[in-house]
């Protein structure tokens, strides 16, 4: 007879507590935190009543079936849009879990106020004379309709956040630098004719990119998109919603820290970890900028329209390269200048992630230990015991 979840569970915080080479990472989402381990996923968000919902999956080994993904460099790009893909999935869930305790909530509101506040019968001015509340019960969608309708939702959401990303962090910099360049004269600017309109004279500045240092020019371009991710961060949290997913943001990276040190999964060990996390997320985006810059200095053209379209298309690539940056940057061995890449993501996370409260460690605990109880310790090369 094998052993339960909760023994498997127990043998793996054994096993790993001095060899911890199974990489785990997470999000923080609404009143909750998903976490990632090698071979599965787990959810955790905590209700209006204290209770914990838990959802949990085991992921597919994309590199088993193509070898290629688990090369360098290849496998960031697929890591990468298998997060996306993650980190929807984990808002949807969240926001339902928040929807169904808000409908509860308010349900439960309107049962008590009927039951403090009997109606009176149309008709009759006896007070003694009053009817039952009826609860009107709306019949369900179909499970596939509402799996059809999530689905759609969800590619909705990675198009529109892709596209909104493309304007905001490649083409609405490009364009600006190249308007600050001719501005300064630091740029050839475009020959208009005498009696050129408007929509004309827009056309002509934006259409070709002539800067005197191309170096320079890709410089300030990174800079310009770095500030507007900067500020972007900035003003998302003074809102009351976001700060508190900033707080189980802190939540998720105190766990994957007690983790990795081998310490047992609890709220006393998480509480006294560090918030700033070398391969969060906020960590990865800023690599991103640093490398984009660099690999943007090598290659040029004149039009602009080329100039968008190699940046977008060169994309994978730059998540790539800074995926293995951020990957060997989190070792011991790595060296100075790696840590120093990861250094701008460390500072920004004093934003991005605030000091949790135990019940938010909680949370995260939970959602590590539900992800663990899928992982199969083989991929480590340790064989389940089998109980006597």
């Amino acid at each position: 007879m094998k052993i339960n979840k909760a023994q498997k569970l127990k043998f793996i915080h054994t096993v790993f507590a001095v060899e911890r080479d199974l990489i785990v990472g997470g999000q923080a989402v609404m009143e909750g935190v998903m976490m990632r381990t090698p071979s599965a996923y787990a959810i955790a968000c905590r209700k209006s009543d204290g209770s914990i919902v838990t959802t949990a999956e085991s992921l597919p080994k994309w590199s088993d079936t193509y070898k290629w993904l688990a090369w360098p460099v290849l496998r960031g790009g697929a890591t990468l849009i298998q997060s996306m893909a993650l980190g929807i999935k984990a808002l949807n869930f969240s926001a339902q879990v928040y929807e169904e305790d808000l409908k509860a909530k308010e349900e439960l509101v309107k049962e008590k106020a009927l039951e403090l506040e009997p109606a009176l019968v149309e008709g009759t001015t006896d007070e003694n004379f009053t009817k039952a509340p009826v609860k009107v019960i709306m019949p369900e969608k179909p499970e596939a309709k509402k799996k059809a309708g999530q689905s759609l939702s969800a590619v909705g959401s990675i198009i529109f956040a892709l596209g909104f990303n493309v304007l905001l962090f490649i083409v609405a910099p490009l364009l600006l630098t190249n308007l600050a360049f001719i501005s300064l004269g630091w740029a050839d600017g475009p020959t208009l004719i005498a009696d050129a309109s408007w929509l004309q004279s827009i056309k002509a500045y934006v259409w070709e990119i002539k800067p005197h240092s191309w170096i320079a020019f890709n410089l300030i371009d990174g800079l310009v998109r770095m500030f507007f991710f900067v500020v972007m961060i900035f003003t998302m949290s003074y809102l009351k919603d976001i700060r508190r997913v900033f707080e189980y943001h802190g939540a998720e990276h105190k766990t994957v820290f007690t983790w990795e040190k081998g310490l047992d999964l609890n709220v006393a060990n998480a509480t006294g970890q560090r918030r700033q996390h070398p391969r969060c997320g906020t960590s990865f985006l800023m690599v991103v900028m640093l490398v984009a810059i660099v690999l943007f200095s090598v290659i040029k053209f004149d039009a602009t329209w080329l100039n968008l379209l190699v940046r977008i298309a060169l994309m994978p690539l730059v998540a790539g390269l800074s995926y293995e940056v951020i990957r060997y940057a989190a070792k011991k061995e790595s060296s100075a200048i790696f840590k120093m890449m990861t250094l701008p993501g460390l500072w920004l996370q004093n934003i991005t992630t605030q000091e949790p409260d135990g019940e938010q460690l909680e949370v995260a605990i939970r959602a590590l230990d539900e992800s663990l109880k899928l992982e199969p310790l083989e991929v480590v090369g340790h064989q389940l015991p089998v109980a006597s």
